[in-house]
């Protein structure tokens, strides 16, 4: 009996598709099998790809993704650089002299900035005279009113705050004309080879990268920007330098990769070496009664970091400066783009690897942010309450407290994030001390403040209130929100609430997981 032949039994029309044909020369077979061996090869590439791929996947489910927001200015790469320090002190070591070339920059930016002032004041008005030159320039910065006699506009988005920044309080003691003025000349003279360095310093931690809409005269950078100034001093210098890092938006950085050693540049060299010889001139000036009455007054406006620096600028100017931990938490210089920044954490024995993604916060830079809210497990909002008085450098008519309160609210209220865990750090709250004690006043800035006693805990209590609201108004999840009052150059407390912090985001990843 003839048997049929089954479906199964037939040949298989694949194999038929590549069997070679039965006249194949030898010559014809090699070359066959060289192409099959070598798709064999890049199939068996791929699958281990996708083998590789699979598994990271699976491990960086278990990992955490901390954002760090917030304005411009606020605290948060200093914040960064606390997380580094307390989880990877050895990377934080190991680019400890590519810092000098930023505590330089703001040294030299911060006497530049002093005789500027001075300039607008002839070197010789000490800034009592509230019709001098400097203020009506400050003054032109702003559009005339529509109506010269109504009341000041007032900005109301959050909190009233005043439309622009108001004058400073004119004393009514006279200033002698000639005061100072030739002492001041003398010093500028001096100092002129040292303040015409600030644009090549500049140049050399930016790379020559500007931000459109970040303000006037920033210098921005980008993660790994210790490297490439290195890199760049050397090249400069006739060395050989290492394959830069790509400039992309994100630039990851594993603690510990960064250039340990330091060859000579020859223009950080020069500016150390005129340091050391005008420390006297730069002493001279910041302790000048013109300076002193200028900063009293407020007509000379310094940022917290520059007189940290110009206090000390005896030990900072020493031909073999090295800068210590606290220099480089108060070195002073803006993020550009998305760094991710990634540590291993000890939480109760289980070792847990963090990506902690530090933004620029300027205007310009902050939709850089949403690619990062995807997948987020947390994020620590900071807001510098010290700024009640001062106004966006990229819009001088919003005050910086208000537009800090309207970053919260778009971050409260983003769909995105409606899970994540949510940690505000209301920070600078040493710089509001300073500011308080020297009579400063809250309700002359922020005018919804009214006739509250002008003290800390008021105004501490006051601000965080504004920033419960917003939470509360955007909360349908009922989302705990963790709040500390924060000074982050600060290592000590720092570190403590970094530690609270870390608990409580482990304890809401595990819950948001399902784990307990």
């Amino acid at each position: 009996m003839m048997r049929t032949s089954s479906i199964r039994s037939q040949d298989d029309p694949l194999s038929l598709a590549i069997r070679p044909p039965p006249e194949e020369s030898d010559t014809d077979r090699h070359t066959r099998l060289q192409h099959e061996a070598e798709a064999r090869k890049i199939s068996e590439r791929i699958d281990e790809e996708l083998r590789y791929e699979r598994e990271k996947l699976k491990k960086t489910k278990s990992d955490v993704k901390l954002l760090l927001l917030g304005q411009a200015e606020s605290g948060k790469s200093t914040l960064q650089k606390q997380f580094q320090l307390m989880y990877s002190p050895a990377s934080l070591e190991s680019e400890r002299m590519s810092w000098r070339t930023v505590v330089y920059f703001n040294v030299v930016r911060s006497i530049k900035k002093i005789l500027t002032t001075l300039e607008a004041f002839d070197d010789m008005d000490d800034g009592t005279d509230s019709q001098s030159t400097l203020e009506r320039q400050e003054l032109n910065d702003f559009p005339p009113a529509r109506n010269s006699s109504a009341a000041p506009s007032m900005h109301s988005s959050q909190i009233g705050v005043a439309l622009s920044p108001p004058s400073p309080t004119s004393p009514t003691s006279p200033t002698s004309p000639t005061r100072g003025s030739t002492a001041i000349s003398d010093l500028r003279r001096r100092l002129l080879p040292l303040t015409n360095t600030e644009p090549q310093l500049a140049d050399r931690l930016s790379g020559g990268v500007s931000v459109s809409g970040s303000g006037k005269g920033e210098v921005y950078v980008r993660s790994g920007w210790q490297a490439r100034t290195i890199q760049k001093g050397q090249k400069l210098f006739g060395r050989h330098s290492k394959r830069s890092t790509p400039e992309g938006e994100l630039t990851i950085e594993r603690p510990g990769t960064a250039l340990s050693v330091i060859d000579a540049d020859p223009l950080v060299d020069d500016v150390a070496r005129m340091l050391d010889q005008s420390r006297e001139d730069i002493r001279t000036l910041w302790e000048h009664q013109v300076v002193r009455s200028l900063v009293t007054n407020r007509k000379l406006k310094l940022d917290e970091w520059s007189e940290f620096f110009l206090n000390d600028v005896s030990r900072i100017s020493a031909r073999n400066y090295v800068p210590s931990t606290d220099d480089i938490l108060h070195a002073r210089i803006q993020t550009m783009g998305v760094a991710e920044h990634i540590f291993d954490v000890d939480i109760h024995g289980k070792t847990v690897t963090w990506h902690l993604f530090d933004v620029g916060g300027a205007r310009g830079q902050r939709h850089t942010w949403v690619p990062y809210f995807d997948d987020a497990n947390a994020i620590i909002f900071v807001s510098p309450i010290s700024a009640f008085d001062q106004y966006l450098e990229e819009d001088p008519r919003t005050n910086r407290i208000d537009d800090s309160l309207q970053l919260f609210t778009q971050i409260c209220s983003n769909q995105l994030l409606k899970k994540v865990h949510l940690v505000l750090f209301l920070n600078k709250t040493d710089i509001l001390k300073k500011k308080l004690e020297r009579g400063l006043h809250v309700s002359k800035y922020i005018l919804s403040y009214g006739d509250r006693p002008n003290e800390y805990d008021s105004v501490v209590q006051y601000f965080r209130a504004h920033f419960l609201q917003v939470h509360r108004r955007n909360n349908e999840n009922r989302r705990v929100l963790y709040t500390h009052l924060t000074n982050v150059v600060d290592t000590k407390a720092t570190q403590s609430i970094i530690g609270n912090v870390r608990d409580s985001i482990f304890r809401g990843y595990l819950q948001s997981a399902a784990l307990v």
